[in-house]
């Protein structure tokens, strides 16, 4: 850990990859960083947020997010998750992404990184390791669920609240009278600042809410009330909608074709 409180990258053989593990509490959050490798941010137990420019991945154990190096992120946890963070130097990476991708961890990548981060690993083992982890690094075909924030500040009131309590079923009447704006003019905004119309942006926020309690293993029907749906089978269509998958589905092991 640098002195500042970030992620340190380092590694004994400058051409190794690194693999840094930390106990993230609930609320705990690096803030923005970047590094001079590429990164794989991924947790085995609980669910990251990572945050580059306006844009938010939400990470279950079954994805990884590929953070290209020098770019600025944050990263963080609003339950206890255990964060690996896998660290390749771009000299000596096959794989090049030059922009934030999302990567499916199978149950080998995830023996592999925490194979990788043992402390007594030789060298032989950690090559053989590496090479077999580079294999196994493949994008998924799934929509991550963004949540750009209005820089208005009478819709981003709208939006921190909402994000504050997602089953909040208010319109934009509703909350124009509470900000000083009329509904019309809410709408305008959302769509405005960011790209896409309020319905839409609401619903996103609901399903990223929906995630950590998904992965807490809660019931799918106590799951969709908690973030305003009145019936499972509602929260299922949008989740499918948003994300190209089902609850369940996003959850899963990625499919053989992304494991290499």
């Amino acid at each position: 850990m640098s002195p500042n409180g970030q992620p340190r990258a380092e590694a004994p053989d400058p051409a190794a990859i690194c693999v840094r593990t930390f106990d993230m509490q609930p609320g705990q959050r690096f803030d923005l960083h970047d590094h001079e490798t590429h990164q794989l941010a991924w947790s085995p137990s609980g669910v990251l947020t990572v945050d580059i420019g306006d844009r938010s991945w939400v990470l279950p154990p079954t994805m990884a997010l590929w953070i290209p190096a020098g770019v600025p992120h944050a990263t963080g946890a609003t339950r206890p998750a255990l964060m690996r963070s896998v660290y390749l130097p771009p000299a000596h990476c096959p794989a090049g992404w030059h922009d934030p991708t999302v990567v499916g961890v199978g149950p080998l990548l995830r023996e592999l990184i925490t194979h990788l981060a043992a402390p007594d690993l030789g060298p032989g083992a950690r090559s053989r390791a590496e090479a077999v982890l580079f294999d196994l690094l493949r994008p998924v075909g799934v929509t991550t669920i963004d949540v750009p924030m209005p820089l208005d500040t009478r819709a981003r009131r709208v939006a921190e609240a909402l994000i504050a309590h997602p089953s909040d079923e208010r319109t934009l009447d509703g909350w124009g009278r509470e900000v000083g704006a009329s509904g019309r003019t809410l709408a305008r905004l959302f769509a405005a600042e960011t790209g896409m119309p309020f319905g839409r942006w609401r619903t996103r926020v609901r399903l990223r809410a929906a995630l950590g309690h998904l992965a807490a293993h809660r019931p799918l029907a106590s799951v969709a009330r908690r973030v305003g749906y009145s019936t499972p089978s509602a929260f299922v269509a949008a989740f499918r909608l948003e994300t190209g998958r089902t609850p369940g589905a996003y959850f899963a092991d990625p499919p053989r074709s992304a494991r290499g």
